[in-house]
């Protein structure tokens, strides 16, 4: 899924009207610095919306000070909206989902994707394991093509934007 998967889902952000609109997940995992940077710009990755409820780490690089100012100081913007969209809630994820302030962090990070190409990030690598997947199927039910990535050469893309099942168009 080189790059003609990749200049696809550019496409997808420049022609809104004609395609639903786009938006990347992925994890942290265990990457070096120059890794993550090196898989953002393979994906022309503008903002970086960290939803890491705790947005801390045993690698310094991910912890929420200096991943912001590593992103900045490479032109990237950094968002955070973990205290609406983080991990680890009582009663589990999907019965967060229906509250408030689930609801209140996915509309801002709509805006926020609309406007620029957008990853949304995690500490766990793989989004079958994590939150995101949750947030992703959201996204989903609004029209939203979600591209989890895996590495700077692999997505996952969940059965249901494999199918081109977004009715939810916005």
């Amino acid at each position: 899924m080189g790059s003609d998967f990749q200049d696809l889902t550019r496409d997808l952000f420049l022609n809104y009207r004609s395609h639903p609109p786009a938006i990347y997940t992925l994890g942290t995992g265990t990457r070096r610095l120059e890794e993550f940077i090196e898989i953002l710009d393979s994906y022309g990755i503008l903002r970086v919306v960290d939803v890491r409820r705790f947005p801390t780490s045993r690698l310094e690089h991910f912890k929420k000070a200096n991943l912001e100012a590593a992103l900045r100081a490479r032109g990237l913007q950094y968002e955070y909206l973990g205290r609406d969209l983080g991990g680890y809630r009582k009663g589990g994820y999907e019965v967060y989902m229906d509250s408030f302030e689930f609801n209140r962090g996915l509309e801002a990070l709509i805006l926020l994707a609309r406007e620029k190409i957008t990853v949304v990030v995690c500490a766990e690598r793989f989004a079958w394991k994590c939150h995101r997947r949750f947030i992703g199927a959201a996204l989903e039910k609004k029209g939203w093509l979600v591209l989890h990535v895996i590495d700077k050469d692999r997505i996952w893309k969940t059965k249901q934007s494999k199918k081109g099942d977004l009715s939810g168009r916005r």
